[in-house]
């Protein structure tokens, strides 16, 4: 066991976008002593999902620093620069960066800040009253020691895992689409695959198969329960739901209606780029000249209502048309279930549990500010892509994830750091409550 002499003014749990977008923005600020603790043994952002020819949702500005900081060291302009790569995506004329491109910039970030620490699983965060501090338990994957850790703030970032349906049985035979470039090999060897989802990794797993369906003569099969194959809302009035105005709109809303807002608002977060759909039905057409090809299926409003294993090596699915209410069964020798996200488990609050306060639904109460909300403490958990219920949509979007560092920067100096803008866009979200329209 050893513990650190040093106290910090955060420490971040866990290593993804954010938490790394963090470090990079408190490296310059001198008031700031901080670090970053993640169990991975490196940054490595949705590896399963890194497939050539995928780009990321967000225009490049939308990386770790710039959207609070475009002067800042760890820019992907800078990124560009320092790799030789600079006048390479000045003529590749493209606002939206491959997503492989994009993690090898996050790579490059954590590995020249020196405050990110891999390898560390955090086990255990108490509150030490008579110091008011927080005591950060963390074991290191190598030597299996514990390490103590002492800070006045702490910001959680631990991100999502994947979540599959209760009718899949993990195995060889099934994944989730989160390992899918892991488990894509021995995929590709199987008869017949079907892709459960109706988002946008269930479109790129769909279209990579796709494309290699030709070379290995599989049957597949594309099932969701959305009523069709929608794209994304990608309108530039609709992008303005992700900026601090609608958060700050959102954020003011009872509870209620922002429950109901968020069961419509599916298609702002969740449907699929009208590129890779367009990209889809290209290679279909491509693949159906002269009649080829008809053992393919993409069906909507069909649900996956349960699996067996059969003796022969395969799965019987049991589906249901939504609409007709129709059940039947199909086989399967694979299934890709991209069945989308929930929220890490945060066992490490353990220790804190008892003054953290939480709504009916189990879920963190979070403040305006980004704060857990405790009872009798002055030391802060700040929450990172773990406030969609209090804040909206834009929680789980990389172009706000700055802009949430700057408030909680600001918020642990006591001053500006970084600018928050109170106008950003061109709508308003509600009427103004001062002036009179004549």
């Amino acid at each position: 066991m050893t513990a650190e002499t040093e106290v910090y003014d955060v420490i971040g749990i866990g290593v993804g976008p954010f938490n790394l977008g963090m470090a990079a923005l408190v490296e310059n600020v001198p008031e700031i002593q901080g670090v970053f603790l993640d169990e991975n043994e490196a940054f490595e952002w949705h590896g399963g999902m890194l497939l050539d020819g995928t780009s990321l949702q967000v225009p490049f500005l939308a990386d770790l620093v710039t959207m609070a900081d475009p002067k800042n060291p760890y820019s992907f302009l800078q990124y560009l620069q320092e790799k030789d790569r600079l006048y390479a995506f000045y003529f590749y004329e493209k606002f939206h960066i491959p997503r492989r491109e994009y993690n090898d910039y996050c790579q490059w970030a954590a590995e020249k800040l020196s405050s990110c620490r891999f390898g560390r699983r955090v086990t255990n965060v108490s509150f030490l009253e008579e110091s008011s501090l927080y005591k950060v338990e963390a074991v290191r994957s190598d030597a299996k020691t514990t390490e103590y850790y002492y800070t006045r703030h702490i910001v959680t970032g631990t991100g999502t895992k994947p979540s599959l349906p209760l009718w899949a049985e993990k195995g060889e035979d099934v994944c989730h689409s989160a390992d899918y470039r892991y488990r894509r090999k021995e995929l590709l060897q199987k008869k017949s695959i079907t892709v459960a989802g109706s988002g946008q990794s269930a479109a790129e797993v769909f279209y990579d198969l796709l494309k290699h369906r030709p070379e290995y003569g599989y049957s597949l099969r594309w099932y969701t329960r959305s009523s069709g194959f929608f794209p994304m809302e990608y309108s530039k009035l609709g992008l303005e739901h992700f900026s601090p105005e609608y958060i700050s709109y959102f954020y003011h809303l009872d509870s209620y209606t922002k429950e109901q807002l968020l069961q419509k608002q599916d298609l702002l977060y969740k449907g699929i780029s009208a590129d890779t759909i367009a990209a889809v039905y290209d290679e279909l057409y491509e693949q159906t000249i002269g009649g080829e090809s008809e053992d393919i299926i993409l069906q909507a409003n069909t649900e996956v209502m349960s699996m067996e294993r059969t003796p022969a090596g395969k799965m019987k699915l049991c589906l249901k048309e939504i609409n007709y209410g129709t059940e039947y069964t199909e086989e399967t020798e694979a299934l890709i279930a991209a069945t989308g996200y929930q929220p890490s488990p945060q066992p490490f609050l353990k220790g804190i549990e008892a003054g953290l306060q939480r709504d009916k639904h189990g879920r963190l109460q979070i403040d305006e500010k980004y704060r857990a909300v405790q009872t009798e403490r002055n030391r802060h958990v700040f929450i990172q892509n773990g406030e969609m219920h209090t804040h909206g949509v834009g929680a789980p979007d990389l172009g706000l994830g700055a802009h949430r560092n700057a408030v909680i920067i600001n918020q642990i100096v006591g001053r500006e750091v970084y600018p928050v803008r109170t106008k950003n866009v061109f709508q308003q979200f509600e009427r103004e409550k001062t002036g009179v329209f004549v």
